[in-house]
């Protein structure tokens, strides 16, 4: 439907929404069945929680909004007059009509001379005023025990009590609304029953996150509930576990109500909850989180909150509620527990405005009465029945129930009954329902799917349900059946919503139901879900801060919106440099988009629908690369968990896929502030890490050289890179330690030799290369040994080993000639030793500007030199360079010879550091050095404590000693110099006095070769120093230091050791990487001959524009059907160590005790209930062997009777024939579907109320409906006084001038169904329906077929302030050939061409039609003409087609497929089931 089924909103309501803004999250309005809002972080469920404060103590301005708010907007009711009753208080003292005291009332109520004279009544003598009871509510002597509460008019408009639950006290809308009744006093459940559905109830409102609303008081079935969210609260124990518990109490019944009377507010109220005295009134309940106290101004009476309960539930289903992108109307449960007469009409009330009910059988009375007959067809359920039901659930009050009272229940409980698609029954140990919030969702579920509906909405809004209450169980086991085949675009829309509110068991489910992602995975699906990120992501803050400054950089006022070049942007700083763009920036921002509008369904990105978003042509659609891969990023990005492994286990490039997800993890724990996220991250990352190791590992075994491939294969997907750079950019040590990773390694390290070459042979033949042909190394191409020298002898020297050793042995005979240079012949005219060793530099320089400059991926210089300065040794061996080139500089100048050696010996020292890089190779002393480098970063944190010590020490030496030295050189020495060698033991000797010597210091510091001396005696020249405190000081800076900072050292280096020994395997296996890629691309001569190779590189570069070979990489581009042979290898293997790990976690110990102990809860239970059913069933038999035995007593009693009859008697008394009354409390089985046994009559025309009336019917039971069986006249009725009397004699007089059975004037007063009894005063109302229908077709124009029928297409209407559709036609007024509302339809110029159609038509009823309308004097009947299109190019049909589409634009008409779930009155649902009969079609 559409367009129909809007609704205006009151002016008190649109202020309400004005002053919150847009909310769709509690906006009360008619939306579409679903809606996905394209905004969440604004509208969904995530700002209440922001906005929600903690209840107590509550902030000052939530106080300040309430004190003002809440008199402005909600009353209280007082009455305003004293009238005594002839009633009196329980202590017998005089009350009001309205049952307060005297003193209750207010000082001028006792005598306001308006009301004078006049009787006490409610509507003049209570007025409403501002209320003077809300805020928080302390339960004394409870602990903690705290909720809020206000005290509201009967009167208040619902919106108001809502708005105030949303807005102030900062409740989030319901997923759902469960609404429980039954008894008010208490009563006893069995404790099996008792425990299963607080269970129940409490769990169903914690998955779904729904409002309970009950009574409030601490009674009855309110108790029961309170005393479940109690039991849940204190076994979660965290505030998210929360449940909502909303009572509405009446305030005149509410013992010790005073308390809670505060004009200002309580803040909180204290409140004293006591069963003993409170006598007839009730006291709250303490396990409710929120109070309602509804007043009508009087004391003592119950029920006066149900009306406002009633509108305020109905009120809230009517609201659209958010969660998780997917916009559903609130739904609505009513759960039943015992009760009485009210609860009755409660049950009836919600099944009459479609509320499903949920009756808990075994809780008493009501709930037991309606539970025992739920299952039997309506006409069996008969006045005996009921009074048999009666008799024992309600044994205490069964003498009040007269005849009248008893066939109102039973007309009620036959219409209850008669809706079954709205009521459950919940059995204890009934198969599918030994949960109660099962049968809860099971009865929505049953509600929604016996709902008309055109097309298959209803079971959309199922789905829909099961994914805002997150209840995946539901979904597989009540909508994926096989009663509907779904589509999977037509999961589309809920799989997105599942994406974004984080439910991966939906993910997965969908996933199973057939969705593609290669479908589902589009460049604005993608867009759209990058704008739905939960804004404390910190990846959406990084998307923020590119957004703003391409906003800055543009100039631009308006921040642009989210487009995936700007996720790419992010991705890359994340994932490294080294990888290209995932999302290419478009050449224009804003692509052309295509809007197609989708019924009940409104997603607007960019104003289009999501739908769109996947009915596009193929051509129009922009899907992405790698589907899998953009999901798994967007979901590994914001850290969750289980929806990542769900989508990482469809990918097909699972390795990279695992690294990357590593690397990324990593490099956003980094800098995510919250420690317990960054935790997450980490362990995610780790998780990913062994996920890859796990795969690889399957692969290596399976076949090495495959497995290898995967490390070198350039995946297009994750932006041209490989798997082994991937690990090596997140640092996954693990994986790269792994044997494969290292046997692959040794591979590229030896070239094409054999790995077991001896290392000797290596060198050998590196000194004296003929004996290569001497067969001494072996190659691993066989075809190596029998080819040319040239080709042997070119494999042997590329091999990185031999690189290497080569570059060693140059590297070494650099540092002797450098020695030499430097101690033996450093002249002032360089000999040519020391050119030979500037052009050997020169060569070093060459290779690392080569190595800077080495782009063959085309990543630019810029990037380039950033990862070439990134590498620790590249950083040293440019600082040697350039220490060097000073060194040089200076020695080329004749002053600064001297210095220019300085600095050269410098550069040797560095250039000698440069060797711990050549031994990292090394097994042995490679670990080594790793440690070396892990403990300088120790010994820079230990100098900093240090340099406190020794700064602080030396200046108050310093001070203490000498006075006033102005000598800079000589200050470092006394602060930092000596007082660092005396932790040495260099201690000086004149600290203490003793060995003080004036000789060996200058008294007024003017030699320059001598300290200043410290201050002395003038007469003997002694230091007047206090040594004592000096020598204090020594002993404390040398406890210090040598005690403690020393050994703090070793303590660190200790640490350090065992932490990196563990671990020195693995970093060393890490960083052998480097050097073996290093060598790998390296030119094949050493230093100095590399210049040779340079040359080479030069001239193919500049001169003959040659690109850069990439064959010296760790790269590999295989070609398509390779590579997909590779992957599908990959994913297979990949599918094997997922079903590896889940065999893993079922063998694991801890695991099979969790199995063990959950079977044995099971066979627990099902024993439980084995001897529930057993129980049950003995008494079935033995009620069932009871009736036997009736049925033949009174079998016997028949036959002795006609024996007597016919002279047959007996001389002595006839003994009884058997009991005469059978066991009272038969059960039925609900299980079996029960069949009407005979058509009920006039079913829609006795319902209790008249159609837009409050008036109610007589109510007649099915057994009394046919005339010849008497009818019950209820005697409290029957004898009221008509006030009216004489208005009504007149209109009978009026009445009987009437000509029935004939032509009165133009009015047709004959029935089809020939005369009439004139005693009914009245006659039927006569009206026409035409039925046009045809038959469905496919665009080739073949007739479309479902279970092997013709399928029809009706043409229904939808007329104005109607929700439901109708066939065309209606009540026919005197004189006229066409009813009104078929004229309204069609043009004028069509009407006598459709009575002619109407005319050919075939008739397929003519008579009485059930309607609500029909009362006791008047009734409807109609004729029903079918006219039927037999082909798709009929004349009439097109001229029908033409004229419908120039009809008033009001109306919504259509042509719909026949089946009987379409939305049509119910009659006429029948007289289409005829039609469908007739033409043998679908139904």
């Amino acid at each position: 439907m559409r367009g129909r089924c809007t609704k205006v909103l009151p002016s008190e309501l649109n202020k309400v929404c004005s002053e919150r803004g847009d909310d769709p999250a509690t906006h009360p309005r008619r939306m579409s069945d679903f809606e996905v809002v394209p905004n969440l972080q604004q509208s969904s469920s995530s700002v209440s929680k922001s906005r929600r404060k903690a209840h107590f103590p509550s902030s000052s301005n939530e106080k300040e909004n309430l004190i003002s708010w809440i008199p402005e907007n909600i009353r209280k009711k007082e009455c305003t007059y004293f009238v005594e009753s002839s009633q009196t208080s329980d202590s017998g003292r005089i009350v009001c009509e309205c049952g307060y005291l005297r003193e209750q009332h207010l000082e001028d109520a006792a005598k306001p001379p308006i009301f004078l004279g006049k009787e006490w009544d409610p509507r003049t003598h209570i007025r409403e005023m501002p209320t003077d009871a809300f805020g928080d509510i302390h339960f004394r002597g409870l602990g903690q025990k705290m909720g809020k509460y206000v005290r509201v008019s009967s009167d208040t408009p619902p919106w108001v009590i809502y708005h105030l639950m949303t807005h102030h006290w900062g409740l989030d809308a319901p997923n759902l609304l469960i609404s429980v009744t039954g008894g008010a006093k208490n009563f006893i459940m069995k404790p099996r029953l008792k425990n299963i559905l607080r269970q129940g109830l409490v769990k169903v409102a914690q998955t779904t996150g729904a409002w309970i609303i009950t009574g409030g008081s601490h009674a009855g079935v309110m108790k029961q509930v309170g005393e479940a969210v109690r039991d849940f609260t204190l076994s979660c124990g965290h505030k998210d576990s929360e449940i909502v518990t909303i009572g509405i109490a009446t305030w005149g019944t509410v013992y010790n109500r005073e308390s809670l009377i505060c004009p200002m507010g309580g803040f909180p109220a204290e409140y004293v909850l006591d069963e003993e005295n409170q006598g007839s009134l009730s006291c709250l309940d303490s396990n409710h989180s929120h109070f309602i106290l509804v007043d009508d101004g009087t004391h003592g009476r119950y029920g006066v909150e149900i009306p406002l309960r009633t509108r305020l539930e109905k009120f809230i289903s009517e609201q659209t509620k958010v969660k998780g992108g997917v916009a559903i109307r609130i739904p609505i449960v009513c759960v039943v527990l015992e009760g009485g007469p009210g609860t009755l009409d409660t049950i009836y009330n919600a099944i009459t405005n479609g509320t499903p009910c949920v009756i808990v059988e075994g809780s008493g009375r009501v709930a037991d009465v309606i539970a025992q007959v739920a299952s039997l067809p309506v006409p069996k359920i008969s006045i005996a029945l009921i009074q048999k039901k009666l008799s024992v659930f309600f044994r205490d009050t069964y003498e009040q129930f007269t005849e009248g009272r008893v066939v109102e229940w039973t007309k009620k409980i036959q219409d209850i009954v008669r809706s079954r698609q709205l009521l459950t029954i919940f059995r204890e140990g009934k198969y599918g329902q030994q949960d109660v919030d099962v049968a809860i969702l099971q009865a929505l579920f049953k509600a929604s799917r016996n709902q008309d509906n055109f097309g298959h909405e209803n079971w959309d809004y199922q789905l829909r349900l099961a994914v805002a209450w997150n209840r995946v169980d539901i979904a597989r086991s009540e909508i994926f059946t096989d009663d509907h085949e779904w589509k999977p675009t037509d999961l589309h829309p809920v799989m997105a919503a599942a994406l974004i509110s984080n439910k991966p068991e939906f993910v997965k489910l969908f996933l199973e139901q057939g969705v593609r992602l290669k479908e589902f995975v589009t460049w604005d699906t993608l867009v759209y879900l990058y704008d739905n990120m939960a804004p404390s992501c910190l990846f959406h803050s990084k998307l923020q801060k590119v957004l703003l400054e391409e906003r800055e950089h543009t100039a631009s006022s308006k921040m642009p919106r989210i487009q995936l070049h700007h996720v790419s942007q992010v991705l890359r700083e994340l994932l490294g440099r080294s990888t290209q763009p995932l999302y290419p920036k478009p050449k224009h921002t804003e692509r052309s988009r295509l809007s197609i509008p989708v019924p009940h369904i409104n997603l607007n990105v960019q104003g289009s629908s999501l739908r769109s978003l996947y009915k596009r042509s193929a051509g129009r659609a922009t899907f992405t690369m790698d589907p899998v891969r953009d999901l798994l990023i967007w979901a590994v990005v914001q850290n969750h968990r289980e929806l990542a492994e769900v989508i990482w286990a469809q990918s097909q490039d699972c390795i990279a896929a695992a690294l990357a997800c590593s690397k990324i993890l990593r490099e956003l724990a980094k800098e995510e502030e919250d420690t317990d996220t960054t935790e997450d991250m980490m362990a995610l990352a780790e998780e990913y890490e062994r996920k890859a190791i796990g795969v690889f590992t399957d692969c290596y075994r399976k076949d090495e050289e495959r497995a290898q491939k995967l490390l070198t294969r350039v995946s297009e997907a994750w932006g041209k890179t490989t798997c082994l750079q991937l690990a090596l950019e997140a640092k996954n040590m693990n994986f790269v330690s792994h044997g494969g990773v290292q046997a692959f390694l040794t591979k590229v390290w030896w070239g094409k030799m054999c790995v077991d070459n001896g290392l000797w042979r290596v060198i050998a033949c590196m000194l004296f290369f003929p004996l290569l042909y001497s067969g001494l190394i072996a190659f691993r191409e066989k075809r190596l040994q029998s080819l040319g020298c040239l080709t042997r002898l070119r494999a042997f020297f590329t091999a990185p080993v031999v690189i290497f050793h080569m570059n060693i042995l140059s590297y070494f005979t650099f540092l002797l000639l450098f020695a030499y240079v430097l101690m033996v012949d450093f002249q002032p005219v360089p000999s040519w030793w020391e050119y030979l060793l500037y052009f050997w530099l020169f060569s070093l320089v060459c290779e690392e500007i080569r190595q800077l400059l080495y782009d063959p991926d085309g990543f630019g210089v810029v990037k380039m030199a950033s990862l070439y300065f990134k590498d620790f040794w590249n950083r040293l061996d440019i600082c040697a360079i350039l220490v060097f080139i000073t060194g040089l500089t200076c020695r080329l100048i004749p002053s600064t010879l001297y210095p220019g050696r300085i600095i050269l010996s410098l550069a040797f020292t560095i250039f000698c550091l440069r060797l711990m890089h050549i031994f990292t190779v090394s097994k042995t002393l490679g670990p080594k050095i790793i440690i070396v480098k892990r403990m300088m970063k120790d010994v820079f944190f230990f100098l900093f404590l240090l340099a406190v010590w020794v700064v602080s020490f030396g200046v108050a030496k310093q001070a203490i000693l000498i006075h006033n030295e102005e000598r800079v050189e000589w200050l470092f020495r006394g602060v930092i110099y000596h007082s660092y060698l005396t932790i040495f033991g260099q201690i000086p000797s004149y600290i203490d006095g003793v060995n003080f010597n004036i000789d060996q210091c200058s008294p007024n510091g003017t030699d320059p070769y001598k300290p200043k001396c410290p201050e002395t005696n003038e007469d003997n020249k002694k230091p007047i120093f206090p040594d004592w405190l000096t020598v204090i000081l020594l002993c404390l800076y040398l406890l210090f230091t040598n005690i403690l900072l020393l050994n703090l050292l070793i303590a660190m280096f200790n640490y350090t050791f065992q932490q990196v020994q563990q671990h020195t395997d693995r970093i060393w296996k890490f960083q052998r990487h480097d050097l073996i890629a290093e060598y790998h691309g390296r030119p094949p001569a050493p230093p100095p001959f590399i210049l040779l190779n340079h040359l080479q590189i030069l001239v193919q570069r500049v001169l003959l524009r040659r690109p850069a070979a990439c064959h010296r990489q760790l790269k590999e581009k295989l070609e398509k059907n390779e590579e997909a042979a590779l992957l599908s290898w990959e994913m297979y293997l990949k599918e094997n160590y997922l079903q590896n790990q889940q065999c893993q976690e079922k063998q694991n110990t801890e695991q099979k005790i969790r199995d063990i102990a959950q079977r044995v809860d099971i066979l627990a239970e099902l024993l439980d209930l084995d001897r529930v059913k057993r129980t049950g069933l003995v008494e079935q038999r033995l009620t069932s062997l009871e009736d036997q035995v009736h049925q033949s007593a009174q079998a016997l009693r028949w036959i002795m009777q006609a024996l007597q009859d016919h002279g047959f008697s007996a001389s002595g008394d006839v003994p009884p024939a058997g009991s005469g009354k059978a066991l009272e409390t038969k059960e039925f089985e609900l299980e079996r579907k029960p069949e009407e046994s005979q058509s009920s009559y006039h079913v829609l025309a006795r319902n209790l109320l008249y159609p837009g009336s409050h008036t109610r019917r007589f109510p007649v039971p099915d057994e009394k409906v046919p005339w010849e069986v008497g009818a019950v006249v209820l005697g409290s009725r029957a004898g009221r006084a008509d006030p009216h009397g004489s208005a009504k004699k007149n209109r009978l007089l009026s009445l009987l001038k009437i000509n029935y059975n004939t032509m009165d004037g133009l009015i047709d007063r004959q029935s089809f169904h020939g005369l009439y009894t004139v005693g009914l005063v009245g006659d039927g109302v006569p009206g026409c329906r035409g039925l046009s229908h045809r038959w469905r077709r496919n665009l080739d124009g073949s007739i479309i077929r479902k279970s092997l029928k013709k399928m029809l297409e009706v043409l229904v209407a939808q007329y104005p302030l109607s929700d439901v559709w109708a066939l065309p036609g209606g009540s026919l007024e005197p004189g006229e050939t066409l009813p009104l509302k078929l004229k309204w339809i069609l043009r004028r110029e069509f009407w006598p061409q459709f009575q002619n159609l109407l005319k050919q038509g075939t008739e397929v009823h003519k008579g009485y039609l059930d309607d609500p309308r029909n009362t006791d004097n008047a009734w409807v009947e109609t004729v029903a003409v079918s006219v039927h299109f037999n082909s798709q190019n009929d004349v009439e049909m097109k001229r029908l087609n033409s004229f419908l589409q120039g009809c008033d634009p009001e109306l919504c008409i259509r042509w719909q497929v026949l089946d009987k779930r379409i939305p049509l009155h119910a009659n006429h649902k029948k007289l289409l089931h005829k039609v469908s009969t007739l033409l043998d079609a679908y139904y």
